[in-house]
């Protein structure tokens, strides 16, 4: 995880779950599966088109971006370029994970119209906030109210330029301030309006938390998931979808009061299988399993 931290910133329900299973699954089906591209971080920058074939040919449709700059592009490769990669592999940019770390830092928002004419360029539905440096995110609750107004902002200029703003979390937003938590205050303060939330189901579970109380709680925020499971004998390490402890099937039963509308598969920490064979493994097992 230190070197995502790193690379942004610089660039009862077991029976409820069975009786609702059938009927998502039949709603399901038409879901695509996506990848979040973080998962191909040690090869997709040395061999775009050449990965992106490769994610293509998995039977991946849609893929969720990281490592964009407005003065290189995907990796060297230009906004326009990467998008007839994709149509040339029948893949959709459907989210984008872009650093707002200096705009939340300075308020100015030239960078984030960049963002929203990438995202729009692309074809996509979501511009997504993927990582708040420990600095700007405080160790307050009143700290992370203020996080929450920057957001609000984005959020409301993303809707302006046509596009949905979304907030991922990983394990640090669950950090408890009284009675509530960074992540409660995140949802309770920001405009459901304006901003979605990416839940990132490894990182909730990670903390202690149960995705599925989170549902109950805030039933329709949760539009995107990342989907990634936790090791067997090290939490700190991924493992392929069904072979780790997270019990997906419970929480895909949950999608409609979630509010799921995509999901991107994603193997991140200390994970260091053949990436696309391995991201290939987890895929076919959501298809078969979970939807």
């Amino acid at each position: 995880m230190i070197k995502r931290r790193e690379f942004l910133i610089n660039t009862g329900l077991a029976l409820g779950a069975l009786a609702i299973a059938p009927s998502f699954a039949f709603e399901s089906k038409k879901k695509a599966i996506g990848i979040q591209l973080w998962t191909l971080r040690d090869t997709l920058p040395k061999d775009v088109k050449g990965v992106l074939g490769q994610v293509g040919k998995a039977g991946f449709c849609e893929v969720e971006t990281f490592g964009y700059s407005s003065d290189k592009g995907f990796f060297g490769t230009s906004v326009r370029d990467f998008k007839m990669i994709l149509d040339d592999n029948d893949l959709k940019a459907t989210s984008n994970h872009f650093d707002f770390n200096s705009m939340i830092k300075d308020g100015s928002t030239d960078l984030v119209q960049n963002y929203i004419e990438t995202a729009n360029l692309l074809g996509s539905e979501y511009v997504t906030v993927p990582y708040i440096v420990s600095e700007l995110r405080g160790t307050t609750g009143d700290a992370y109210k203020k996080l929450a107004l920057q957001i609000n902002k984005v959020g409301e200029l993303c809707k302006a330029g046509g596009l949905k703003l979304a907030y991922h979390n990983h394990d640090f937003e669950f950090t408890k301030f009284g009675s509530t938590n960074g992540y409660e205050i995140l949802l309770n303060e920001t405009d459901k309006n304006l901003v979605d939330f990416e839940l990132d189901l490894y990182w909730v579970v990670r903390s202690g938390n149960d995705p599925l109380q989170l549902f109950k709680k805030y039933p329709g925020r949760f539009t995107m998931w990342h989907v990634k499971d936790m090791d067997k004998v090290n939490p700190e390490w991924n493992a392929e979808i069904g072979t780790g402890t997270i019990d997906f099937k419970s929480i895909f039963a949950q999608a409609k009061l979630s509010g799921m509308e995509r999901f991107f598969l994603e193997h991140e920490s200390n994970y260091k299988p053949n990436p696309i064979e391995s991201a290939a493994t987890s895929f076919n097992y959501i298809k078969k399993n979970l939807i």
